[in-house]
Protein backbone atom coordinates (compact mmCIF):
# COMPACT_ATOMS: atom_id res chain seq x y z
CA UNK A 1 0.00 0.00 0.00
CA UNK A 2 3.05 2.45 0.72
CA UNK A 3 4.23 1.45 -2.44
CA UNK A 4 1.23 2.48 -4.52
CA UNK A 5 1.05 5.58 -2.41
CA UNK A 6 4.39 6.84 -3.84
CA UNK A 7 3.10 6.03 -7.56
CA UNK A 8 0.14 7.98 -7.04
CA UNK A 9 2.09 10.73 -5.77
CA UNK A 10 4.73 10.94 -9.00
CA UNK A 11 1.99 10.26 -11.59
CA UNK A 12 -0.11 12.94 -10.04
CA UNK A 13 3.21 15.57 -10.43
CA UNK A 14 3.86 14.21 -13.79
CA UNK A 15 0.49 14.52 -15.02
CA UNK A 16 1.37 18.63 -15.34
CA UNK A 17 4.79 18.63 -17.60
CA UNK A 18 2.04 16.07 -19.48
CA UNK A 19 -0.30 18.31 -20.03
CA UNK A 20 1.41 21.28 -20.74
CA UNK A 21 3.25 19.18 -23.71
CA UNK A 22 0.09 17.82 -24.78
CA UNK A 23 -1.51 21.31 -24.81
CA UNK A 24 1.63 22.86 -26.83
CA UNK A 25 1.42 20.28 -29.47
CA UNK A 26 -2.37 20.87 -29.98
CA UNK A 27 -1.51 24.59 -30.50
CA UNK A 28 1.09 24.12 -32.90
CA UNK A 29 -0.70 21.66 -35.16
CA UNK A 30 -3.84 24.38 -34.90
CA UNK A 31 -2.13 27.55 -35.42
CA UNK A 32 -1.30 26.95 -39.19
CA UNK A 33 -5.02 26.40 -39.53
CA UNK A 34 -6.03 28.94 -37.49
CA UNK A 35 -7.26 30.82 -40.69
CA UNK A 36 -9.11 27.72 -41.88
CA UNK A 37 -11.16 27.33 -38.84
CA UNK A 38 -13.65 29.30 -36.77
CA UNK A 39 -12.55 30.49 -33.13
CA UNK A 40 -15.49 28.10 -31.88
CA UNK A 41 -14.51 25.06 -33.05
CA UNK A 42 -10.80 25.88 -32.46
CA UNK A 43 -12.26 26.36 -28.19
CA UNK A 44 -13.83 23.09 -28.39
CA UNK A 45 -10.94 21.27 -29.73
CA UNK A 46 -9.08 22.69 -26.75
CA UNK A 47 -11.65 20.82 -24.78
CA UNK A 48 -9.99 17.60 -25.31
CA UNK A 49 -7.06 17.57 -22.96
CA UNK A 50 -9.44 18.77 -20.47
CA UNK A 51 -11.34 15.59 -20.86
CA UNK A 52 -8.00 13.61 -21.17
CA UNK A 53 -6.56 15.10 -17.91
CA UNK A 54 -10.12 14.23 -15.64
CA UNK A 55 -10.10 10.99 -17.09
CA UNK A 56 -5.99 9.74 -16.63
CA UNK A 57 -5.58 12.43 -13.60
CA UNK A 58 -8.37 13.70 -11.87
CA UNK A 59 -10.23 16.89 -11.43
CA UNK A 60 -6.81 19.22 -10.49
CA UNK A 61 -4.57 18.00 -13.32
CA UNK A 62 -8.22 18.81 -15.70
CA UNK A 63 -8.45 22.26 -13.78
CA UNK A 64 -4.89 23.55 -14.99
CA UNK A 65 -5.68 22.15 -18.59
CA UNK A 66 -8.74 24.34 -18.74
CA UNK A 67 -6.82 27.49 -17.56
CA UNK A 68 -3.79 26.68 -19.88
CA UNK A 69 -5.86 26.03 -22.62
CA UNK A 70 -7.39 29.04 -22.03
CA UNK A 71 -4.02 30.93 -22.29
CA UNK A 72 -3.43 29.35 -25.65
CA UNK A 73 -6.38 29.94 -27.29
CA UNK A 74 -5.66 33.60 -26.19
CA UNK A 75 -2.50 34.46 -26.77
CA UNK A 76 -2.57 32.67 -30.38
CA UNK A 77 -5.80 32.75 -31.96
CA UNK A 78 -7.72 35.46 -30.40
CA UNK A 79 -7.26 39.08 -31.78
CA UNK A 80 -4.76 40.53 -31.61
CA UNK A 81 -2.65 37.54 -31.42
CA UNK A 82 0.72 36.66 -29.97
CA UNK A 83 -0.74 38.56 -27.34
CA UNK A 84 -3.15 38.40 -23.93
CA UNK A 85 -5.09 41.59 -24.67
CA UNK A 86 -8.52 41.18 -26.15
CA UNK A 87 -10.15 43.40 -28.64
CA UNK A 88 -13.65 42.23 -28.18
CA UNK A 89 -15.05 42.49 -24.47
CA UNK A 90 -17.33 39.65 -25.22
CA UNK A 91 -14.32 37.29 -25.15
CA UNK A 92 -13.66 37.75 -20.95
CA UNK A 93 -17.11 36.47 -21.15
CA UNK A 94 -16.63 33.63 -23.60
CA UNK A 95 -13.51 32.72 -21.38
CA UNK A 96 -15.57 32.89 -18.32
CA UNK A 97 -18.10 30.53 -20.14
CA UNK A 98 -15.20 28.30 -21.47
CA UNK A 99 -13.49 27.42 -18.22
CA UNK A 100 -17.01 27.04 -16.10
CA UNK A 101 -17.87 24.27 -18.82
CA UNK A 102 -14.32 22.68 -18.83
CA UNK A 103 -14.54 22.82 -14.88
CA UNK A 104 -17.96 21.20 -14.88
CA UNK A 105 -16.72 18.57 -17.90
CA UNK A 106 -13.76 17.75 -15.82
CA UNK A 107 -15.71 17.88 -12.55
CA UNK A 108 -18.03 15.10 -14.52
CA UNK A 109 -15.37 13.05 -16.12
CA UNK A 110 -13.23 13.27 -12.39
CA UNK A 111 -16.41 11.91 -10.56
CA UNK A 112 -17.26 9.31 -13.05
CA UNK A 113 -13.71 7.86 -13.00
CA UNK A 114 -13.43 7.53 -9.33
CA UNK A 115 -17.06 5.86 -8.85
CA UNK A 116 -15.56 3.60 -11.40
CA UNK A 117 -12.38 3.25 -9.06
CA UNK A 118 -14.86 2.53 -5.99
CA UNK A 119 -17.14 0.15 -8.17
CA UNK A 120 -13.74 -2.01 -8.50
CA UNK A 121 -13.17 -1.71 -5.11
CA UNK A 122 -15.88 -3.02 -4.44
CA UNK A 123 -15.90 -5.83 -6.63
CA UNK A 124 -12.36 -6.75 -5.95
CA UNK A 125 -13.84 -6.63 -2.09
CA UNK A 126 -17.06 -8.39 -2.62
CA UNK A 127 -14.88 -11.04 -4.81
CA UNK A 128 -12.32 -11.21 -1.82
CA UNK A 129 -15.31 -11.80 1.23
CA UNK A 130 -16.92 -14.32 -1.47
CA UNK A 131 -13.52 -16.46 -2.15
CA UNK A 132 -12.57 -16.07 1.96
CA UNK A 133 -16.44 -17.75 3.00
CA UNK A 134 -16.07 -20.52 0.58
CA UNK A 135 -12.86 -21.45 1.85
CA UNK A 136 -13.30 -20.88 5.48
CA UNK A 137 -16.28 -23.03 5.25
CA UNK A 138 -14.25 -26.03 4.18
CA UNK A 139 -12.13 -25.33 7.01
CA UNK A 140 -12.53 -27.18 10.14
CA UNK A 141 -9.58 -26.42 11.74
CA UNK A 142 -9.25 -23.26 13.89
CA UNK A 143 -5.66 -22.16 13.35
CA UNK A 144 -6.14 -22.79 9.79
CA UNK A 145 -9.14 -20.75 9.60
CA UNK A 146 -7.52 -17.94 11.69
CA UNK A 147 -4.22 -18.38 9.69
CA UNK A 148 -6.57 -17.19 6.43
CA UNK A 149 -8.85 -14.45 8.08
CA UNK A 150 -5.61 -12.62 9.32
CA UNK A 151 -3.40 -13.06 5.91
CA UNK A 152 -6.90 -11.71 4.05
CA UNK A 153 -6.96 -8.85 6.65
CA UNK A 154 -3.45 -7.78 6.42
CA UNK A 155 -3.28 -7.98 2.45
CA UNK A 156 -6.71 -5.92 2.38
CA UNK A 157 -5.34 -3.34 4.94
CA UNK A 158 -1.92 -3.34 4.33
CA UNK A 159 -1.38 -3.71 8.12
CA UNK A 160 -0.44 -6.12 10.74
CA UNK A 161 -2.78 -8.19 12.41
CA UNK A 162 -3.37 -9.76 15.53
CA UNK A 163 -6.66 -11.82 17.18
CA UNK A 164 -7.25 -12.74 20.49
CA UNK A 165 -9.32 -15.94 21.80
CA UNK A 166 -10.70 -16.57 25.22
CA UNK A 167 -8.95 -19.58 26.24
CA UNK A 168 -10.48 -22.56 28.86
CA UNK A 169 -10.85 -19.88 31.92
CA UNK A 170 -11.85 -17.01 29.79
CA UNK A 171 -8.85 -15.13 29.81
CA UNK A 172 -8.37 -13.54 26.57
CA UNK A 173 -4.67 -14.41 24.81
CA UNK A 174 -2.93 -13.56 21.66
CA UNK A 175 -3.52 -16.47 19.33
CA UNK A 176 -2.86 -15.39 15.81
CA UNK A 177 -0.47 -12.88 14.43
CA UNK A 178 0.02 -12.29 10.75
CA UNK A 179 3.41 -11.01 11.18
CA UNK A 180 5.53 -13.02 14.06
CA UNK A 181 8.59 -11.28 13.68
CA UNK A 182 6.53 -8.30 14.92
CA UNK A 183 6.71 -7.07 18.56
CA UNK A 184 3.20 -5.64 17.93
CA UNK A 185 0.12 -6.98 19.54
CA UNK A 186 2.27 -8.99 22.53
CA UNK A 187 2.77 -6.31 25.19
CA UNK A 188 0.14 -5.77 27.81
CA UNK A 189 -1.45 -2.53 26.97
CA UNK A 190 -2.90 -3.65 23.61
CA UNK A 191 -4.10 -6.66 25.42
CA UNK A 192 -5.82 -4.52 27.86
CA UNK A 193 -7.70 -2.73 25.03
CA UNK A 194 -8.76 -5.92 22.95
CA UNK A 195 -10.00 -7.02 26.43
CA UNK A 196 -12.11 -3.75 26.28
CA UNK A 197 -13.46 -4.52 23.10
CA UNK A 198 -14.20 -8.26 23.53
CA UNK A 199 -16.13 -7.55 27.18
CA UNK A 200 -17.97 -4.32 25.83
CA UNK A 201 -18.62 -5.59 22.03
CA UNK A 202 -17.87 -2.52 20.43
CA UNK A 203 -14.94 -1.35 18.23
CA UNK A 204 -12.25 0.12 20.41
CA UNK A 205 -9.35 2.70 18.71
CA UNK A 206 -7.97 4.43 16.64
CA UNK A 207 -11.23 6.24 15.08
CA UNK A 208 -13.65 4.62 16.91
CA UNK A 209 -16.04 6.13 19.85
CA UNK A 210 -13.69 4.85 22.59
CA UNK A 211 -9.55 5.28 22.73
CA UNK A 212 -9.84 7.28 19.44
CA UNK A 213 -6.02 7.70 19.57
CA UNK A 214 -4.80 4.66 20.07
CA UNK A 215 -2.33 3.39 17.65
CA UNK A 216 -4.80 0.23 17.10
CA UNK A 217 -7.88 -0.41 15.85
CA UNK A 218 -9.64 -3.38 17.49
CA UNK A 219 -12.47 -4.99 16.07
CA UNK A 220 -14.73 -7.62 18.49
CA UNK A 221 -15.57 -11.11 16.30
CA UNK A 222 -19.12 -11.51 17.38
CA UNK A 223 -22.21 -12.59 16.25
CA UNK A 224 -25.50 -11.82 17.23
CA UNK A 225 -25.35 -14.15 20.76
CA UNK A 226 -21.46 -14.37 21.56
CA UNK A 227 -18.49 -12.78 21.31
CA UNK A 228 -15.67 -15.06 19.96
CA UNK A 229 -12.82 -13.11 20.44
CA UNK A 230 -10.67 -9.69 19.00
CA UNK A 231 -9.41 -8.57 15.41
CA UNK A 232 -6.68 -6.21 16.17
CA UNK A 233 -5.04 -3.99 13.16
CA UNK A 234 -1.89 -2.15 13.66
CA UNK A 235 -2.39 1.68 12.48
CA UNK A 236 0.60 2.78 14.58
CA UNK A 237 2.35 3.72 10.85
CA UNK A 238 -0.62 6.39 10.50
CA UNK A 239 0.70 7.38 6.88
CA UNK A 240 -2.90 6.26 4.94
CA UNK A 241 -6.35 7.38 6.38
CA UNK A 242 -8.49 4.86 7.89
CA UNK A 243 -11.68 5.34 5.70
CA UNK A 244 -14.92 4.08 6.22
CA UNK A 245 -14.53 1.30 3.45
CA UNK A 246 -11.53 -0.12 5.03
CA UNK A 247 -13.78 -0.10 8.49
CA UNK A 248 -16.57 -1.66 6.47
CA UNK A 249 -14.46 -4.44 5.01
CA UNK A 250 -12.71 -5.10 8.17
CA UNK A 251 -15.91 -5.13 9.91
CA UNK A 252 -17.59 -7.55 6.81
CA UNK A 253 -14.07 -9.65 7.39
CA UNK A 254 -14.99 -9.78 10.97
CA UNK A 255 -18.01 -11.00 10.76
CA UNK A 256 -17.12 -13.80 8.58
CA UNK A 257 -14.10 -14.72 11.07
CA UNK A 258 -16.89 -15.12 13.66
CA UNK A 259 -19.62 -16.46 11.92
CA UNK A 260 -16.89 -19.57 11.40
CA UNK A 261 -15.26 -19.08 14.32
CA UNK A 262 -19.00 -20.34 15.66
CA UNK A 263 -19.27 -23.26 12.90
CA UNK A 264 -15.88 -24.59 14.68
CA UNK A 265 -17.11 -24.26 18.18
CA UNK A 266 -20.26 -25.59 17.40
CA UNK A 267 -18.84 -28.66 15.73
CA UNK A 268 -16.37 -29.54 18.39
CA UNK A 269 -19.55 -28.81 20.85
CA UNK A 270 -21.33 -31.27 19.26
CA UNK A 271 -18.47 -33.81 18.29
CA UNK A 272 -17.81 -33.72 21.86
CA UNK A 273 -21.29 -34.34 23.10
CA UNK A 274 -21.26 -36.78 20.65
CA UNK A 275 -18.13 -38.88 21.97
CA UNK A 276 -19.89 -38.50 25.74
CA UNK A 277 -23.16 -40.08 24.37
CA UNK A 278 -21.09 -42.93 22.42
CA UNK A 279 -19.20 -43.17 25.90
CA UNK A 280 -22.14 -43.44 27.98
CA UNK A 281 -23.68 -45.80 25.36
CA UNK A 282 -20.16 -48.17 25.42
CA UNK A 283 -20.68 -47.66 29.07
CA UNK A 284 -23.64 -48.87 29.81
CA UNK A 285 -23.41 -51.55 26.75
CA UNK A 286 -20.34 -52.95 29.29
CA UNK A 287 -22.03 -52.76 31.87
CA UNK A 288 -24.40 -54.63 31.12
CA UNK A 289 -22.79 -57.27 28.91
CA UNK A 290 -19.83 -57.85 31.49
CA UNK A 291 -22.63 -58.11 34.35
CA UNK A 292 -24.98 -60.87 32.62
CA UNK A 293 -21.78 -62.63 31.29
CA UNK A 294 -20.13 -62.76 34.97
CA UNK A 295 -23.66 -63.67 36.69
CA UNK A 296 -24.21 -66.81 35.03
CA UNK A 297 -20.73 -68.47 36.01
CA UNK A 298 -20.36 -67.23 39.27
CA UNK A 299 -23.68 -67.98 40.09
CA UNK A 300 -22.36 -71.81 38.56
CA UNK A 301 -19.19 -71.41 40.49
CA UNK A 302 -20.84 -70.39 43.70
CA UNK A 303 -23.58 -73.06 43.45
CA UNK A 304 -20.96 -75.53 43.05
CA UNK A 305 -18.21 -74.19 45.56
CA UNK A 306 -20.79 -74.08 48.50
CA UNK A 307 -22.19 -77.84 47.50
CA UNK A 308 -18.66 -78.63 47.73
CA UNK A 309 -18.25 -77.19 51.48
CA UNK A 310 -21.43 -77.73 52.70
CA UNK A 311 -20.17 -80.83 54.59
CA UNK A 312 -22.90 -83.39 53.18
CA UNK A 313 -20.29 -85.80 51.82
CA UNK A 314 -22.64 -88.37 52.07
CA UNK A 315 -24.61 -86.47 49.43
CA UNK A 316 -21.94 -86.76 46.86
CA UNK A 317 -19.96 -89.48 45.26
CA UNK A 318 -16.91 -89.14 43.30
CA UNK A 319 -18.62 -88.58 39.90
CA UNK A 320 -20.57 -85.97 41.44
CA UNK A 321 -17.62 -84.09 43.05
CA UNK A 322 -15.73 -84.00 39.63
CA UNK A 323 -18.47 -82.73 38.08
CA UNK A 324 -18.95 -80.01 40.44
CA UNK A 325 -15.19 -79.01 40.09
CA UNK A 326 -15.54 -79.03 36.01
CA UNK A 327 -18.00 -76.38 36.43
CA UNK A 328 -16.06 -74.14 38.99
CA UNK A 329 -13.62 -74.63 35.99
CA UNK A 330 -15.21 -74.03 33.24
CA UNK A 331 -16.98 -70.79 34.70
CA UNK A 332 -13.21 -69.49 35.85
CA UNK A 333 -12.49 -70.18 32.17
CA UNK A 334 -15.66 -68.47 30.94
CA UNK A 335 -14.59 -65.54 33.20
CA UNK A 336 -11.04 -65.39 32.22
CA UNK A 337 -12.05 -65.50 28.83
CA UNK A 338 -14.50 -62.22 29.48
CA UNK A 339 -11.75 -60.04 31.05
CA UNK A 340 -8.97 -61.01 28.40
CA UNK A 341 -11.52 -59.46 26.67
CA UNK A 342 -12.01 -56.57 28.13
CA UNK A 343 -8.38 -55.93 28.44
CA UNK A 344 -7.63 -56.52 24.29
CA UNK A 345 -10.49 -54.08 23.67
CA UNK A 346 -9.42 -51.35 25.93
CA UNK A 347 -5.51 -51.55 24.54
CA UNK A 348 -6.64 -51.86 20.87
CA UNK A 349 -8.93 -48.92 21.62
CA UNK A 350 -6.25 -46.79 23.21
CA UNK A 351 -3.50 -48.05 20.36
CA UNK A 352 -1.57 -49.24 23.55
CA UNK A 353 -1.32 -52.57 21.42
CA UNK A 354 2.43 -53.25 20.04
CA UNK A 355 2.90 -56.08 17.83
CA UNK A 356 6.40 -58.52 18.94
CA UNK A 357 6.83 -59.96 15.44
CA UNK A 358 8.23 -63.10 14.74
CA UNK A 359 7.75 -65.95 12.42
CA UNK A 360 4.76 -68.17 12.74
CA UNK A 361 4.24 -71.66 12.05
CA UNK A 362 0.19 -71.52 10.78
CA UNK A 363 -0.07 -75.46 11.58
CA UNK A 364 1.64 -74.31 15.24
CA UNK A 365 -1.03 -71.45 16.18
CA UNK A 366 -3.76 -73.63 14.96
CA UNK A 367 -2.69 -76.14 17.00
CA UNK A 368 -2.51 -73.96 20.29
CA UNK A 369 -5.89 -72.96 19.80
CA UNK A 370 -7.28 -75.92 19.29
CA UNK A 371 -5.91 -77.23 22.71
CA UNK A 372 -7.49 -73.31 24.75
CA UNK A 373 -10.45 -74.43 23.22
CA UNK A 374 -11.07 -78.51 23.74
CA UNK A 375 -12.23 -77.72 27.44
CA UNK A 376 -15.85 -76.33 26.54
CA UNK A 377 -16.22 -77.48 22.80
CA UNK A 378 -17.82 -80.64 24.59
CA UNK A 379 -19.00 -82.85 21.85
CA UNK A 380 -18.58 -81.20 18.70
CA UNK A 381 -15.92 -82.24 16.18
CA UNK A 382 -13.06 -79.76 14.71
CA UNK A 383 -11.88 -80.83 10.82
CA UNK A 384 -8.73 -79.25 9.80
CA UNK A 385 -7.44 -79.27 6.20
CA UNK A 386 -3.88 -77.69 5.81
CA UNK A 387 -1.38 -77.12 2.75
CA UNK A 388 1.48 -79.45 2.39
CA UNK A 389 3.61 -77.10 3.09
CA UNK A 390 2.05 -74.00 5.14
CA UNK A 391 3.31 -70.40 4.94
CA UNK A 392 5.18 -68.73 7.42
CA UNK A 393 3.11 -65.33 8.99
CA UNK A 394 5.24 -62.53 10.04
CA UNK A 395 3.42 -61.70 13.32
CA UNK A 396 2.61 -61.94 17.27
CA UNK A 397 1.54 -65.52 17.57
CA UNK A 398 0.01 -64.63 21.17
CA UNK A 399 -2.20 -62.14 19.41
CA UNK A 400 -2.79 -64.73 16.46
CA UNK A 401 -3.51 -67.24 18.41
CA UNK A 402 -6.46 -64.90 20.60
CA UNK A 403 -8.12 -64.39 17.22
CA UNK A 404 -8.30 -67.80 16.46
CA UNK A 405 -9.41 -68.57 19.51
CA UNK A 406 -11.97 -65.99 19.35
CA UNK A 407 -13.15 -67.62 16.16
CA UNK A 408 -13.11 -70.74 17.41
CA UNK A 409 -15.09 -70.18 20.61
CA UNK A 410 -17.65 -68.19 18.22
CA UNK A 411 -17.90 -70.76 15.88
CA UNK A 412 -18.58 -73.47 19.09
CA UNK A 413 -21.18 -71.59 20.95
CA UNK A 414 -23.44 -70.89 17.74
CA UNK A 415 -23.25 -74.23 16.20
CA UNK A 416 -25.32 -77.39 17.75
CA UNK A 417 -23.98 -80.46 20.05
CA UNK A 418 -22.36 -83.24 17.50
CA UNK A 419 -21.87 -80.44 14.60
CA UNK A 420 -18.86 -79.95 12.98
CA UNK A 421 -16.43 -77.11 12.66
CA UNK A 422 -14.37 -76.83 9.29
CA UNK A 423 -11.11 -75.17 9.56
CA UNK A 424 -8.96 -74.70 6.26
CA UNK A 425 -5.55 -73.39 5.66
CA UNK A 426 -4.87 -72.26 1.46
CA UNK A 427 -1.69 -70.51 0.51
CA UNK A 428 -1.90 -68.30 -2.36
CA UNK A 429 1.11 -66.39 -3.72
CA UNK A 430 1.00 -63.16 -1.18
CA UNK A 431 -1.86 -64.65 0.95
CA UNK A 432 -2.71 -66.69 3.53
CA UNK A 433 -6.65 -67.28 4.14
CA UNK A 434 -7.76 -69.24 7.12
CA UNK A 435 -11.78 -70.17 6.78
CA UNK A 436 -13.44 -71.57 10.04
CA UNK A 437 -16.82 -72.72 8.96
CA UNK A 438 -19.74 -73.56 11.24
CA UNK A 439 -23.15 -75.46 10.78
CA UNK A 440 -24.79 -72.77 13.50
CA UNK A 441 -27.80 -70.66 13.48
CA UNK A 442 -26.61 -68.48 10.35
CA UNK A 443 -27.07 -64.61 10.20
CA UNK A 444 -29.59 -62.52 8.18
CA UNK A 445 -27.57 -60.88 5.15
CA UNK A 446 -27.10 -57.63 6.30
CA UNK A 447 -26.04 -58.60 9.68
CA UNK A 448 -22.80 -60.29 8.20
CA UNK A 449 -20.58 -56.90 7.50
CA UNK A 450 -22.00 -55.69 11.32
CA UNK A 451 -20.99 -58.56 13.25
CA UNK A 452 -16.99 -56.99 13.68
CA UNK A 453 -18.89 -54.18 15.06
CA UNK A 454 -18.31 -53.53 19.27
CA UNK A 455 -20.80 -55.12 21.33
CA UNK A 456 -22.95 -55.53 18.30
CA UNK A 457 -25.59 -58.86 18.68
CA UNK A 458 -27.39 -60.34 15.67
CA UNK A 459 -31.04 -61.05 16.60
CA UNK A 460 -30.42 -64.74 16.13
CA UNK A 461 -27.88 -64.75 18.98
CA UNK A 462 -30.03 -62.74 21.88
CA UNK A 463 -31.00 -66.31 23.47
CA UNK A 464 -27.14 -66.88 23.56
CA UNK A 465 -24.63 -65.57 26.44
CA UNK A 466 -22.18 -63.04 24.84
CA UNK A 467 -20.67 -59.73 25.44
CA UNK A 468 -20.33 -58.54 21.33
CA UNK A 469 -16.33 -58.32 21.57
CA UNK A 470 -14.88 -61.58 20.37
CA UNK A 471 -15.05 -60.90 16.93
CA UNK A 472 -14.45 -57.21 17.24
CA UNK A 473 -10.89 -57.87 18.68
CA UNK A 474 -10.69 -60.04 16.09
CA UNK A 475 -10.61 -57.01 13.28
CA UNK A 476 -8.72 -55.49 14.89
CA UNK A 477 -6.00 -58.01 15.95
CA UNK A 478 -5.95 -58.86 12.12
CA UNK A 479 -6.20 -55.42 10.95
CA UNK A 480 -2.94 -54.52 13.06
CA UNK A 481 -1.60 -57.65 10.71
CA UNK A 482 -2.27 -55.85 7.28
CA UNK A 483 -4.91 -58.84 6.76
CA UNK A 484 -8.84 -58.20 6.28
CA UNK A 485 -11.55 -60.18 8.42
CA UNK A 486 -15.06 -61.29 6.50
CA UNK A 487 -17.88 -62.99 7.21
CA UNK A 488 -20.18 -65.04 5.06
CA UNK A 489 -23.10 -67.45 4.52
CA UNK A 490 -22.83 -71.19 5.10
CA UNK A 491 -24.44 -72.84 2.47
CA UNK A 492 -27.01 -74.67 3.62
CA UNK A 493 -27.08 -73.16 7.11
CA UNK A 494 -24.15 -71.61 9.36
CA UNK A 495 -21.36 -68.94 8.95
CA UNK A 496 -17.88 -68.65 7.15
CA UNK A 497 -15.42 -66.39 8.87
CA UNK A 498 -12.62 -65.88 6.84
CA UNK A 499 -9.13 -64.52 7.56
CA UNK A 500 -6.40 -63.11 5.43
CA UNK A 501 -3.14 -62.34 6.25
CA UNK A 502 -0.13 -61.68 4.27
CA UNK A 503 2.75 -64.08 3.40
CA UNK A 504 6.68 -63.71 3.46
CA UNK A 505 9.21 -65.80 2.55
CA UNK A 506 11.93 -65.79 5.55
CA UNK A 507 15.56 -66.55 4.73
CA UNK A 508 17.71 -68.88 7.13
CA UNK A 509 19.55 -66.14 8.41
CA UNK A 510 16.01 -64.20 9.71
CA UNK A 511 15.17 -67.34 10.92
CA UNK A 512 18.13 -68.01 12.52
CA UNK A 513 18.31 -64.47 13.95
CA UNK A 514 14.59 -64.62 15.22
CA UNK A 515 15.28 -67.75 16.80
CA UNK A 516 18.65 -65.38 18.80
CA UNK A 517 16.15 -63.19 19.51
CA UNK A 518 13.60 -64.90 21.37
CA UNK A 519 16.22 -66.87 23.07
CA UNK A 520 17.44 -63.52 24.58
CA UNK A 521 13.91 -62.37 25.16
CA UNK A 522 13.39 -65.71 27.34
CA UNK A 523 16.39 -65.29 29.32
CA UNK A 524 15.44 -61.78 30.18
CA UNK A 525 11.84 -62.63 31.08
CA UNK A 526 13.10 -65.67 33.52
CA UNK A 527 15.51 -63.49 35.02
Amino acid sequence: MRMRRIQGFWLSWLSYPCITLLIALMTAALRPLGSALDLVNIALIFLFPVLVSAVWWGLRPAVYAAFLAVLAFDFFFVPPTLSFSVADIRYLVSFAVYMAVASLTASLASRLKQQLRYSRQREAQTAALYSLSRQMSAITDLHALLDNVSREASRTMGAEVAIYLPDERSHLTLTHLSDLGSPWGKEESEKVIAKLAFDHGEAVGYGSDTLRNAQGYYLPLRTEDRVYGVLALNLKDRKFRFTSAQRQMLEALGGLAASAIARVKLAEEAKIAHLTAESERLRTAILDSVSHELRTPLAAIIGSATALTSGDDHLFNAEDRQELLVTIREGALRMNRLVMNLLSMAQLESGMLRLRKYWCDVEDLIGVALAQVKDFMQHRRLQVQLPPEPPMVLGDEVLLEQALVNVLSNAIKYSADHSEIGIAVSAHTDMLVIEVADRGIGLADGEYGRIFDKFYRAGAAKQVTGTGLGLAICKGIVELHDGTIAARRNEPQGTVITIRLPVHRPSGEALESERHDRQETELETDG
